[in-house]
């Protein structure tokens, strides 16, 4: 946030979500390829490093939500949806999320992953269809 209002104050607001959401990937980019460089360097230094590197993984988190029976159908649904979306290119993956979980209309999508309007369509339309099909065969 201190970045966008940095650098990015000046702009008009309705190009703040877009604009957050691109800076915020390229930190998540730059975060990942510090974890990279540093499961390498810990797996020369010792036969631990790729151990201590994964230690951190958000899917070691417990989940904070209720009981497993109040979740259990929406919970394999969810999961389903976790191992399609893992298993989309990346570009597809973020114009999915970005359109679906942040809301985000197709131009400041475009906006946010630094690509054209129609390269957001069509990322999209392809998650989406990849989606379906992945989805819907296990249903």
């Amino acid at each position: 946030m201190i970045r966008l209002a940095r650098h990015y104050g000046g702009h008009p607001q309705q190009q703040w979500p877009p604009l957050f959401y691109g800076i915020l990937r390229n930190r998540i980019t730059d975060c990942l390829r510090r974890r990279r460089v540093r499961g390498r360097v810990l797996r020369w230094w010792s036969a631990t490093g790729p151990d201590d590197a994964a230690a951190d993984l958000p899917e070691q988190v417990p989940d904070p939500a209720g009981r497993p029976e109040e979740q259990l159908e929406g919970g394999q649904l969810l999961e389903r949806l976790e191992q399609a979306l893992a298993e989309l290119p990346d570009r597809q993956r973020e114009a999915f999320l970005l359109r679906n979980f942040e809301g985000l209309d197709v131009a400041q999508t475009a906006l946010a992953m630094g690509c054209s309007e129609g390269s957001v369509k069509t990322h999209y339309f392809r998650a989406v269809h990849a989606l379906r099909e992945r989805i819907g065969a296990g249903a």
